[in-house]
């Protein structure tokens, strides 16, 4: 890898500050003529020194030099004119740089143009991924020939698919990958970023012309990648690996790792814009109930608040809100409600009169308080990059200060990037002052981060330090991982969405930030019957789980569609809670060792190529492959399965492939395709409750899925699900399964960890067992020996054990003679 800095570092020879690609039509074909130019610059001075290097030992060559001395003239004359261009600040002016017009809104540049950018060459790689948020394909795709990758948050309903425009979040980080090397680029800015993208190819053999000499040479394929930035200095962090997962963990050394959520965040979670009132809210409730689904998370949208006023209730709507958290809670469910960062300007309104009395408001550059409008009507924006702001902000959620909030109610933080409806681009003035008089367009990118972290904060501080927060986020930046979960904001209930979600999910996975899902069903429009089934069908199998919809759609709750449809949605989200505990493992991994929850097939198999454009696909951890049924009618699904020493089971009808192959799976609607990977074992709930807090203390289920060696592996971590005694006083359980030469194992695997518990393992199902068993005894550690009532199917080559009660914290041992 080689970096090649462009000109000066600071570009302050471009003179030009980063353009947005749109809406700009008057200043980007300046923009665009000052990056060809730059480039050709650069262009010209690899050509001198490709020419030196290859005449490099060779004599009499008099016209190679001339060439030689012309590139250089003509590179030099290039430069001045260039530079030439910004001789006097009127031309500057000409130019907008000092100064820039969007509609009605004048940017003024107190500081002058300024921007900064660095070029990485990566020899040898044609695959990148990362940089998100867009609406894209997983890798990342060649710039050339349209608009660059932009990084900048902003609200963008309904936003265009297959479309390199940032929306909601921003992390300035992409990795590259080859088989036998991964590497990773952290660049560290949080202003307005254009990334640039040019891959060549591996050629075989390229022919030279030099005069009279020819030489032939191997060309390796190459990816350049050009990071500029509006403001800032270049602060980069190369990652090395060389294996994916050494990336991650490097790059979790720079910005921390997933929180470890709580568990009932991992359950189904209920929301519209917007419930209507308690009364609403009771029944949608019970309608989970009467029809057997089970959920965990009620949500209330703006519409709960006076007046959009954040940390009250409408009084008409939702006159007793502690009572409405007693229902949900006698039934161990949550509450989320929505907290924005847009204060209603009201000198009435207790927190509007309390941060403008303190001066915790960002200000407009003649030194006012910034006023914009947003769902409240006009409104001023708090400081949350002020250490002080965040640190008040964290005392709002105090039961006393947050009247009518409960011990059960949660966090949404919405429209943070921040969403400014009047705003250029529907955003803040990026000569608006945040504390240390910073300009927002230093630090547009990180709003939205602080504003989660002052909220995460203000949760743990209201338990007095003993409770995980939940917290979602719809803006966010390197790191947000640290503070709870991301969406990918305002779909739309069409195919194409729920197709893109999966690529969409995949990158911020491998960013750093495993606690993300897309809005099941589409946030807007009225999806058909058939589309939600399969959204749901896909969500199951995502890590953050949430139904939603924008205000005047359909009501669409799970039941609403036909008995028949209703059954389909209630079986993709229990399927979801049986598969809790192996959710809940991964995101223990994903804590402590910065491990994607939801990984693409690369990932898992980083030395084949066939796996590294693949996005209709991915793993759930090392055990499960998923394949979400994204097309309408569709009657089949091709499955690419990896691993030339592979086998895969079929979930549901325990079928099996070798790996290295693609397969037909006949699909109906009430099929979705998922294999367990041989030599894996995951643990499950052979019990679902009505949400997680039922099923605390029911059965453990393994399915062990035997390797074409005949073995398997696979580990279950536990703890209480809510608290921070994991992490203090080590209250938690990690267990090792292993399956060798016939013997199920359970032993520690971590001996620092100790947690009661009252579960048991009562099944055991075991896929790829070639030869049916004469007998099945279990093995206490304490040498008692009990024999054990199978079944063995012959034809599907399965094993199971029923009625077991082998406690999930002790050692023990089944035997398979």
């Amino acid at each position: 890898m080689s970096i090649n800095s462009l000109g000066h570092l600071y570009f302050e020879h471009l003179q030009v500050p980063l353009k947005k690609r749109r809406r700009m039509d008057e200043h980007g074909e300046n923009f665009n003529k000052e990056i060809e130019n730059t480039k050709r610059t650069h262009q010209l001075k690899d050509k001198i020194t490709e020419m030196r290097n290859t005449l490099e030992g060779i004599s009499g060559l008099d016209d190679a030099e001339e060439q030689i001395s012309n590139l250089e003239d003509r590179a030099t004359k290039e430069n001045k004119e260039d530079t030439s261009v910004d001789a006097s600040q009127e031309n500057q002016e000409d130019l907008g740089l000092w100064e820039e017009k969007f509609g009605k809104f004048v940017d003024v540049k107190v500081n002058g143009p300024a921007s900064i950018g660095l070029d990485f060459s990566l020899h040898g790689f044609e695959h990148l991924y990362g940089i998100p948020q867009h609406a894209e394909s997983h890798q990342l795709k060649n710039t050339g020939d349209g608009d660059a990758y932009r990084l900048y948050n902003l609200d963008v309903y309904g936003y265009k698919i297959h479309d390199k425009m940032g929306i909601y979040g921003s992390v300035p980080y992409l990795l590259a990958h080859k088989p036998g090397r991964t590497l990773g680029i952290f660049w560290l800015n949080a202003s307005e970023t254009l990334v640039e993208i040019n891959t060549e190819p591996a050629v075989k053999y390229t022919l030279t012309q030099m005069g009279p000499v020819a030489a032939k040479q191997k060309v390796r394929s190459q990816t350049d990648v050009h990071w500029m930035s509006e403001s800032g200095i270049i602060d980069v962090f190369l990652l090395t690996g060389p294996t994916p997962s050494d990336v991650f963990k490097q790059y979790s050394y720079l910005t921390g790792t997933q929180a470890m959520p709580p568990l009932f965040s991992l359950g189904y979670h209920q929301c519209r814009w917007n419930y209507e009132d308690e009364q609403d809210v009771k029944a949608v409730d019970a309608g989970f109930d009467e029809h057997d689904i089970p959920y965990d998370v009620m949500w209330l949208d703006i519409e709960h608040t006076e007046g959009k006023r954040y940390f009250t209730w409408d009084k008409k709507r939702f006159p007793n809100p502690k009572r409405m958290q007693e229902l949900l809670r006698n039934k161990k469910r949550k509450l989320v409600v929505i907290s924005d960062p847009h204060i209603k300007i009201d000198p009435d309104y207790s927190v509007y009169a309390e941060a403008k009395e303190q001066g915790f408001f960002v200000r407009n550059h003649e030194g006012g308080d910034f006023e914009g409008v947003c769902w409240p009507g006009l409104s001023s924006y708090l400081d949350f990059t002020n250490p002080k702001v965040r640190e008040w902000y964290s005392s709002l959620f105090t039961f006393s200060a947050y009247q009518g909030s409960t011990d059960i109610l949660y966090i949404w933080n919405d429209m943070n990037e921040p969403s400014v409806f009047r705003g250029p681009e529907l955003t803040m003035q990026k000569n608006a002052i945040h504390h240390g008089n910073w300009e927002h367009r230093e630090l547009h990118n990180i709003y939205g981060f602080y504003q989660q972290m002052a909220t995460a904060e203000g949760l743990i501080q209201r338990s007095k330090g003993k409770e995980r927060p939940f917290v979602l986020t719809r803006s966010f930046f390197a790191g947000s991982q640290k503070y709870g979960a991301v969406w990918t904001g305002d779909n739309t209930a069409e195919w194409s969405y729920l197709k893109i979600s999966i690529p969409m999910l995949l990158t911020l996975s491998v960013t750093g930030i495993p606690f993300c899902g897309a809005d099941v069903g589409g946030f807007i429009g009225n999806p058909e019957a058939e589309l939600l089934v399969r959204w749901y069908q896909a969500g199951a199998y995502q890590p953050f789980f949430r139904g939603h919809a924008t205000m005047n759609t359909k009501r669409r709750e799970p039941w609403l569609f036909g008995e028949e449809h209703t059954r389909l949605i209630r079986e993709a989200i229990r399927q979801r809670y049986t598969l809790l505990p192996y959710w809940y493992s991964l995101f223990y991994r994903a804590h402590v060792a910065a491990e994607p929850v939801m990984r693409p097939l690369w990932i898992e198999f980083p030395e084949e190529l066939n796996t590294f454009g693949v996005e209709d696909e991915y793993m759930l951890g090392s055990a499960l492959l998923v394949h979400p049924v994204t097309e309408p009618k569709a009657t089949t699904v091709s499955v690419f399965l990896p691993g030339s020493n592979e086998v895969w089971y079929d979930s549901k009808t325990g079928t099996h492939w070798e790996g290295a192959c693609t397969v037909k799976i006949p699909v109906t609607l009430d099929t979705i395709p998922v294999f367990q990977r041989g030599g894996s074992i995951v643990p499950i709930k052979t019990t679902i409750g009505k949400s997680t807090g039922y099923m605390t203390d029911s059965p453990y289920g393994l399915r062990v899925a035997l390797s074409t060696k005949g073995s398997a592996m696979g580990e279950l971590y536990l703890d209480d699900g809510h608290s921070f005694q994991y992490l203090h006083q080590k209250q938690f359980l990690h267990r090792k399964f292993s399956f060798l030469s016939g013997v199920l194992t359970n032993s520690c695997a971590d001996k620092r960890g100790h947690h009661p518990s009252k579960c048991v393992v009562e099944r055991v199902f075991v896929l790829g067992l070639k030869k049916q068993p004469s007998s099945v005894t279990t093995h206490s550690s304490d040498g008692k020996e009990e024999p054990v009532v199978f079944t063995y199917c012959t034809t599907m080559a399965t094993l199971s054990l029923e009625k077991l009660s082998l406690n999930i914290s002790a050692d023990w041992e089944v035997h398979i003679k």
